[in-house]
């Protein structure tokens, strides 16, 4: 079987590490980096040994695919600012590209739905870059999560200085938005979201609460602005509770004993003895707690493995491009609600993440309200 050849557009941080990982891969051949920055693309083709191009426009169209220098390419890796998603991966797919897309998808549900069309028209594989599926403490939760009945998720980092063409929402949120629906497999009924922005133009710090048709609520929390690096999730099921550290890889599972899930065990009626007995023993009886801490993988490099065996094998890849749709759609709906949030009940009160709440005393228009250096000079008393 001949090698895939693929492409990287985009040259960036996370370009960068999706050419490196491709360039040692078997049955793959990385023929090109394309990034308008020369710097940026000369310095990737230079670690991955392969050819810079300057613009993706710079490939020609062929029956089958794009070509740099002379090569035809079978797939591509899109790894630019969001803002440009759309108009590169709905080129690509046109020409019959497969490819993975980074997340999120698109900047909107609309410019994403033109995307998944596109690919099932010309029957070519499209995938997004949701890269916290493929971390074992998911895989290991998911098959105790089933149904679940409440989620929370806190993603928080410091600034940086990466995706500022977008805000929380679309850059860390994302994540959990689109794990929340992979387990709850619901219709979203209700979303309710704030945001603020610190630092630009996009909200940096986002809340919202998401309410399922099933009766599931998620809420979720993102934070770019942030002293401490969180990456938590927290899911209530009918028969278990599962805590998931992304960063270290660990899980922590209670589930009930047959007791609890029957109803069968009434403290109120408990003898002064058997009290006694549950301060010491209820946790280890009823309630017990396994924890797991899985080793480290290569989250990115098992990504672009189930990529190219999604192409090599006919198949959908673990993330398509309707799974990427739909986490969209649904930051959508919450970017939506942050928009639109007002921060106390008058009709001109502010609205919205770029709200700063009014002064509680108005300044008239004579006051100075920078600090005066001139001394304060004093009476003596008489």
């Amino acid at each position: 079987m001949r090698k895939l050849r693929l492409a990287v557009i985009g040259a960036g941080r996370l370009g960068g590490f999706h050419a490196q990982k491709l360039s040692v891969m078997d049955r793959v051949e990385l023929v090109g980096v394309a990034d308008p920055d020369p710097a940026a693309r000369n310095r990737v083709a230079t670690q991955c040994n392969t050819r810079p191009v300057a613009d993706y426009r710079e490939l020609p169209q062929s029956i089958n695919g794009a070509v740099i220098n002379g090569v035809v390419i079978d797939a591509a890796v899109i790894a630019a600012p969001t803002r440009l998603h759309h108009r590169l991966a709905l080129d690509m797919l046109d020409r019959g590209i497969h490819l993975l897309v980074e997340k999120p998808l698109c900047g909107t549900r609309a410019e994403a739905d033109e995307l998944v069309e596109a690919a099932a028209k010309r029957s070519v594989v499209l995938q997004v870059g949701h890269v916290e599926r493929f971390n074992p403490a998911v895989a290991a939760a998911l098959p105790h999560t089933r149904e679940p009945k409440y989620i929370e998720a806190t993603r928080a980092s410091g600034f940086t200085f990466r995706s500022t063409d977008i805000g929380a929402v679309l850059d860390l949120m994302i994540h959990d938005i689109d794990l929340v629906l992979s387990m709850v497999r619901s219709p979203v009924r209700k979303v309710h979201a704030m945001g603020l922005s610190v630092l630009g133009g996009h909200e940096d710090v986002a809340n919202a609460r998401l309410e399922f048709q099933s009766g599931c609520v998620a809420v979720l929390n993102a934070s770019r602005v942030s002293h401490n690096a969180v990456r938590t999730m927290k899911v209530w099921s009918a028969r278990a509770f599962a805590e998931i550290d992304f960063a270290t890889r660990e899980l922590a599972l209670i589930e009930p004993s047959e007791t609890l899930l029957r109803r069968q065990l009434d403290v109120d009626s408990l003898t002064p003895d058997e009290v006694e007995h549950y301060k010491e023993r209820l946790f280890e009886e009823h309630l017990p707690c396994q924890r797991r801490q899985f080793e480290a993988v290569d989250a990115l490099t098992l990504e672009l493995e189930d990529f190219l065996g999604s192409i090599r094998d006919a198949r959908p890849p673990r993330v398509s491009g309707e799974q990427g749709r739909d986490a969209v759609a649904v930051a959508e709906q919450v970017l939506a609600k942050i928009h639109t949030h007002a921060w106390d009940d008058t009709a001109d009160g502010p609205v919205g993440p770029l709200a700063i709440p009014r002064p509680s005393v108005i300044p008239a228009p004579h006051w100075d309200l920078t600090p005066s250096i001139v001394p304060i000079e004093r009476k003596e008393a008489g």
